[in-house]
């Protein structure tokens, strides 16, 4: 049998609650990956709520904030440290070791990194990847899309394999309501004020949820707040339940990235429900949606305006039914054993 370790970061739980999109691809993945016949070891915070078999004692950097309010900003070195020697410990129990989190897992690994792999769910082009891979030239890396995977040397590219989720999370809705969705952390990245100005020249109502960004806290408040309106509702952090009954009750999702979009979690959350979605072409949008069939790729905001004007010419069966051929976990977890088996034969 196959011995996988799922090493998680420490911030969120694993599942999140409300926000984290990288530790709902970890847990789906470890999911499917059981469900496969693979044994596979979940390296997580203590608050996770999992029936993975999971190591960890210490629990999330949110949940320690939640307890002790502001803590020391020496305590996500300390987890860190914590999950690193977790993994130490155990490393010859496992075949593979894949780590979701960066840097410090590529020193401890030392010769094992040959059969490691690492996905980073965040952009790569800028210079602490850079200085990483230049450090760690031997260390396999799995991109999430080509797009980030072109930002990658090609001694660390491993493989791409994209995003997926589990398949039933989020059911299909043949029926749009008359408001569109955003979905995303209120931050210049994701422009939840250009959405609200889309939706405004198209003549429709939005609401927004997701969580105001820790990095750029004030950006909600200077960019965002005064566009709110009875036709522009935020709703706030979304969990599952909810985020299905907004996104399944959506004529459309509307992702107005304004960075290279590593992947994009929420437009296949959509594609799950049968909502068409609406997205710029920045990063792996492309790779993502198929313009004509589960969406429109849009360069302006002219254009997205001009796009929700033929939202109505896209089939939510047609969505749906790209979604389970192409995003579910079950498609995901299958790609990484492809990609674990290729690891081991070095």
């Amino acid at each position: 049998m196959l011995r996988v370790a799922q090493v998680a970061p420490t911030i969120f739980p694993v599942p999140p609650q409300d926000h984290g999109g990288t530790e709902r691809v970890i847990h789906d993945l470890s999911v499917a990956l059981v469900d496969m016949g693979v044994h596979v070891t979940l390296f997580a915070p203590s608050d996770s709520a999992t029936n993975v078999t999971r190591v960890g004692l210490l629990p999330s950097l949110v949940s320690l904030e939640q307890t002790y309010g502001t803590v020391p900003p020496s305590i996500p070195a300390v987890l860190e440290a914590a999950r690193m020697e977790d993994l130490r410990l155990r490393l010859d129990q496992f075949d593979i070791v894949h780590c979701h989190g960066e840097f410090f897992h590529a020193a401890l690994l030392g010769e094992r990194r040959r059969h490691s792999l690492t996905t980073i769910h965040w952009r790569v082009d800028e210079l602490d990847r850079k200085l990483f891979f230049q450090t760690f030239p031997d260390l396999p890396v799995a991109a999430i899309s080509a797009s980030q995977g072109s930002e990658l040397p090609a001694s660390n590219l491993a493989g791409t394999v994209l995003h997926g989720i589990e398949k039933n999370r989020y059911g299909f809705s043949a029926g749009p309501g008359s408001h569109l969705a955003f979905v995303g952390r209120m931050t210049d990245q994701k422009r939840p004020d250009v959405a609200i100005r889309v939706a405004a020249a198209a003549g429709r109502a939005i609401r927004l949820a997701g969580t105001v960004d820790v990095g750029n806290p004030t950006y909600f408040e200077r960019h965002v707040r005064p566009l709110l309106s009875d036709r522009a509702v935020y709703v706030g952090p979304v969990g599952d339940r909810a985020k299905g009954e907004l996104l399944g009750s959506a004529e459309a999702l509307l992702f107005p990235v304004d960075w290279p979009e590593p992947f994009g979690l929420v437009m296949i959350e959509a594609m799950a429900c049968g909502t068409p979605v609406v997205a710029w072409d920045r990063g792996s949008v492309r790779e993502v949606v198929e313009d004509g069939i589960t969406g429109f790729v849009v360069r302006s905001e002219a254009e997205a305006v001009e796009a929700l004007g033929k939202i109505g010419t896209i089939d939510r069966a047609g969505v749906r039914r790209r979604f389970e051929e192409r995003f579910t976990s079950q498609r995901m977890a299958a790609d990484y054993v492809a990609l674990y088996a290729q690891l081991m034969e070095t």
